[in-house]
C-alpha cells in the first residue's frame, strides 16, 4: 500500500515500524490508547503501564498490521482486561488521591461517592469473569460508548453477533453484581 504524504500511518500496513514511525503512531494514538485502558482498570498507573506494553508490542511486531489503530485500540482493551482477569480485584487510587477525588466531585455525599466507587470495583471483578471476547464488547459498548455496528466493524463480526453477545455478557454481568454485592 503507498502512503500518501500527510497521511496518517494508522491507516498504513505496518510491519516492523521504525522508530519514526513509531513516534508518529504514538503521538496519534496515546491518548486514545491510555484513556481506554484506564476507563477499563480505574487506575492511571495500570493505565500507562498497558499503554507502554501495547506500543512496546508494535514495535516488535513480525506480521503485518493493516490498521495500526485499531490495532493499538484493541490491543489496550486486551491488555486492561488481561490485567483484571489477572488480579480478580480491580485497582485503587493511591490515598493521596482522596482529597482531590472528594474535592472535584460535586454534589455528592462521601457515601455516595464509596458506593459508586464500591460499584465500580465489582463491575470491574465481574467483567473479569467474562469471556474475553464478551468482555471486549462491553467494553467497548458501555466504556468506550461505540454503537453496535462499529463494535461489528471493529471485531470484523456482525451486528447480530455483537446484540446477542452483549445481551448475554449484560445478564451473567447482572448475576454477577448480584452475587459479589450480596457478599
Amino acid at each position: 500500500m503507498n502512503k500518501q504524504e500527510g497521511e496518517p500511518l494508522a491507516a498504513a500496513s505496518i510491519i516492523a515500524p521504525s522508530t519514526e514511525s513509531i513516534a508518529q503512531l504514538f503521538a496519534e494514538h496515546y491518548r486514545r490508547v491510555l484513556l481506554a485502558a484506564h476507563r477499563i482498570t480505574g487506575s492511571m498507573a495500570d493505565a500507562e503501564d498497558i499503554t507502554q506494553a501495547v506500543f512496546l508490542r508494535l514495535s516488535g511486531a513480525e506480521r503485518p498490521i493493516e490498521n495500526a489503530g485499531s490495532y493499538l485500540y484493541r490491543a489496550a482493551i486486551n491488555g486492561a482486561l488481561d490485567l483484571l482477569r489477572r488480579r480478580k480485584s480491580a485497582a485503587t487510587e493511591p490515598l493521596d488521591q482522596a482529597a482531590y477525588i472528594a474535592s472535584t466531585s460535586q454534589g455528592s455525599s462521601p457515601e455516595t461517592e464509596f458506593y459508586g466507587r464500591q460499584l465500580s470495583e465489582t463491575l470491574r471483578i465481574a467483567m473479569s469473569e467474562l469471556s474475553p471476547k464478551a468482555a471486549e464488547m462491553f467494553a467497548l459498548r458501555y466504556f468506550e460508548e461505540l454503537s453496535n455496528k462499529e463494535i461489528a466493524a471493529l471485531m470484523n463480526t456482525s451486528q447480530a453477533v455483537v446484540a446477542v453477545t452483549l445481551h448475554n455478557a449484560r445478564s451473567r454481568l447482572k448475576k454477577d453484581l448480584q452475587r459479589l454485592t450480596a457478599r
